[in-house]
């Protein structure tokens, strides 16, 4: 409950678009959002924040969230707007994946927007490979394998 109101007000300070690819679908951020993010089990999920140089504002928040048998991770990730291109998302998608390598997740997966190029090109760069949604062409699975 405490890490609500810093949620809610860093979701207002990330682009519309970029919502929309973090949920995609959702462009505004509602209680019921910030509460599942705030409300997690510590062991299928997991949320991880970055803040500014006062460490008193969040600027990224990346979520793991896995299958009960751990064996897959999904990662999810959102940088404030006025902060992008700094380096958080790829600093984000690092911590997430040594957090799931140390988990014994053996594949972390993301499901972009295909107009998402910036967070595509980072997984990609990060060793990621694309593939096609099935069902919806509009969206790309990229996947990386953790090796033990």
């Amino acid at each position: 409950v405490g890490d609500e109101p810093a949620l809610a007000q860093f979701f207002e300070k990330v682009t519309a678009e970029d919502r929309r690819f973090r949920f995609l679908s959702v462009v505004r951020v509602g209680q019921e959002h910030i509460a599942a993010m705030t409300a997690i089990d510590h062991e299928q999920t997991e949320n991880f924040v970055a803040f500014d140089p006062s460490g008193e504002t969040i600027v990224g928040m990346a979520m793991l969230a896995c299958d009960p048998a751990l064996e897959t991770g999904e990662v999810a990730i959102s940088v404030r707007g006025d902060y992008k291109n700094r380096g958080i998302g790829w600093e984000l998608l690092q911590h997430v994946e040594a957090h799931a390598k140390a988990k014994g997740v053996k594949i972390l997966m993301s499901i972009e927007n295909r107009a998402n190029k910036s967070a595509i090109q980072i997984e990609r760069e990060r060793g990621f490979d694309a593939s096609s949604y099935d069902g919806d062409m509009t969206l790309v699975v990229l996947q990386k394998g953790l090796a033990a």
